[in-house]
């Protein structure tokens, strides 16, 4: 006779979205997050001038749609079940600011692919959040045989690239992903890439350098244990590139930079055609880029257009969509990655993000001594308006000018 313990029966929907809950969570998240002047800021075209400062703001910036519901929902999440343990896998969203928000209200964090011991150790009185950049399939399925009330805040933008590497797998077409290996979003797609019956198969690109790798494999072949080893960590279980380059989909992990996916897409189908006398039968591509972040990086290149001495990008470091706006501003002007206020420690230093060396560090001179300076501004899809306003502020301070 089998010991194994019956499943947990599964928990009753709960909609947290009701008018009472969302007002109240409404008025603490801008209690929280909102900036009364970079919204007057916005108003008035995003440009102000204070004594021999000028500041110019992106025109779009910070949170986007897919991140104030994540947060809304965990604000209500909170509200809904006062007293139950409630835990988030990850960080909500790739902010230190409003994670330690979360925290404080009481949500604990679990890793985002969590040990046999911490989803042992939860119940079926538990809430789990799933992160605005989902979860792998193996994770939220151990959750649920815990019986645990689920919260998915996962971005409608991300499920949509779900479905694509879905589609690939059902049709036993690879999926080759542009994005970071490490990045929960992109562990999350890869998890689909494998097919509802892991019969898929999935590669992980990061850059031109690696689409460059697989293209020459597409081509010629070649040597597929040092292939293997390259990508190691890459790749979905049993890849072979001898037989899984054949029939390829380019997908992507949503915060990446459009112009490097168009490319690595361009390269791919190239690289097929000449592989399959002109046929591009096998090879598929769809527009998975988000649109938050394609905004952001439209109005960044727009701003850049303007006569700036230097630009301030603000955001959490391991933020993708924030690195890729530093990427575009630092091929023009000096730009500094930077958390918060606090990162400007004085007129001659300044505590910045690193994206080269992947490091904090500190550098001088950064804030030059000029009779009309002016600084562009702008921030990740991550990054609430307080920070932005805080980051203003503390620039018109170490300029000597009024803050009004």
């Amino acid at each position: 006779m089998s010991t194994d313990a019956a499943p947990p029966p599964r928990p009753a929907r709960v909609n947290l979205r009701t008018p009472d809950v969302m007002s109240r969570v409404q008025a603490e998240v801008e209690s929280h997050y909102r900036s009364e002047a970079v919204e007057r800021l916005r108003a008035q075209g995003g440009v102000m001038q204070q004594g021999g400062t000028v500041i110019r703001l992106a025109k779009q910036f910070g949170f986007c749609y897919g991140v104030e519901r994540a947060i809304d929902l965990a604000y209500a999440a909170r509200k809904v079940f006062p007293k139950q343990r409630i835990f988030l896998l990850g960080e909500i969203i790739h902010n230190p600011d409003v994670n330690a928000q979360i925290s404080a209200m009481g949500i604990h964090h679990l890793e985002a692919r969590p040990s046999d011991a911490d989803i042992a150790a939860l119940t079926a009185e538990d809430v789990v959040i799933v992160p605005a950049f989902g979860a792998e399939i193996a994770t939220v399925a151990a959750v649920k045989t815990r019986g645990c009330q689920i919260v998915d805040t996962t971005c409608g933008d991300v499920m949509s690239v779900w479905k694509r590497v879905r589609q690939n797998a059902t049709e036993q077409v690879t999926s080759i992903i542009h994005g970071k290996a490490a990045h929960e979003e992109t562990r999350a797609t890869a998890s689909h890439a494998l097919g509802p019956r892991s019969g898929g198969q999935y590669l992980i690109v990061l850059d031109l350098s690696e689409t460059d790798r697989v293209c020459q494999y597409i081509r010629q072949g070649g040597d597929k244990g040092e292939f293997l080893i390259h990508f190691k960590n890459a790749h979905s279980p049993g890849f072979d590139p001898d037989l899984h380059l054949r029939q390829i989909g380019v997908a992507n992990q949503t915060t990446m930079l459009r112009s490097e996916t168009e490319e690595i897409q361009r390269r791919i189908r190239e690289a097929i055609v000449t592989r399959d006398d002109g046929s591009s039968a096998n090879f598929r591509y769809f527009d998975t880029i988000c649109g938050a972040t394609q905004e952001r990086q439209d109005a960044l290149f727009q701003l850049l257009d303007e006569s700036l001495d230097l630009l301030l990008v603000v955001g959490g470091y391991n933020s993708s969509n924030t690195s890729h706006l530093v990427e575009i501003g630092e091929k023009k002007l000096p730009t500094w990655f930077v958390r918060n206020a606090e990162c400007l420690i004085s007129g001659t230093e300044i505590r910045h993000y690193d994206i080269h060396r992947k490091a904090e560090a500190i550098s001088r001179d950064w804030l030059p001594e000029k009779p009309l300076l002016t600084i562009g501004i702008t921030a990740g899809a991550s990054c609430p308006n307080n920070l932005i306003e805080d980051t203003i502020n503390r620039v018109l301070e170490l300029r000597g000018e009024k803050i009004t």
